[in-house]
């Protein structure tokens, strides 16, 4: 079978690859490590999240997606309902703490620019998780920048920790060669 290359566009080039688009990746990432880690640090504070009452803030969200599943389109699916009903409800504290530090974590991430494709996923995956269960607000525009930052990972935190991160595990963990 005959190989080919297909050569990647100067348009994709500059914003995957090309460190001068870092600049807007910078932008991006700050407006969206802010974004997280805001809103994980008023979970933060509030007790209803993490402290006295930790969980009630998490029941109240799932409460208010599962009264989102009725109609001919209902705003959550049966099968995402299902999940809050069966694995999200029944152990509230636990996933208001992996909620409100994960949210920190990749904010934090992002803003330093520390492994920010890896950051960018999990806020993405959060995002989804949020739209899955009935909640739009600013969710759309952060899934739509984390996809982005996703795909331009290479340049994506070149001014800031991966500059120097990226490097170092590609020296530690890059797969050898072998002959034959």
């Amino acid at each position: 079978m005959k190989r080919y290359v297909i050569e990647e566009s100067p348009f994709s080039y500059f914003f995957t690859a090309d460190t001068r688009s870092s600049w807007l990746w910078l932008a991006a990432r700050l407006y969206l490590g802010w974004q997280w880690l805001e809103a994980g640090w008023g979970k933060f504070n509030n007790p209803k999240w993490i402290g006295d009452e930790a969980g009630a803030g998490m029941l109240g969200f799932v409460e208010r997606a599962l009264t989102k599943t009725e109609g001919a389109h209902p705003d959550v699916q049966w099968w995402y309902a299902w999940f809050l009903q069966h694995l999200v409800q029944p152990y509230p504290e636990v996933w208001a703490y992996m909620i409100t530090f994960g949210e920190i974590l990749v904010g934090i991430a992002l803003i330093a620019g520390f492994l920010v494709g890896i950051a960018a996923f999990f806020g993405v995956f959060m995002n989804l998780n949020f739209m899955l269960a009935g909640t739009v607000s600013v969710n759309p525009i952060m899934a739509v920048l984390a996809i982005g930052i996703i795909l331009a990972w290479r340049v994506a935190g070149y001014i800031g920790l991966d500059r120097y991160v990226l490097p170092l595990l590609h020296r530690y963990f890059r797969p050898t060669m072998r002959a034959g």
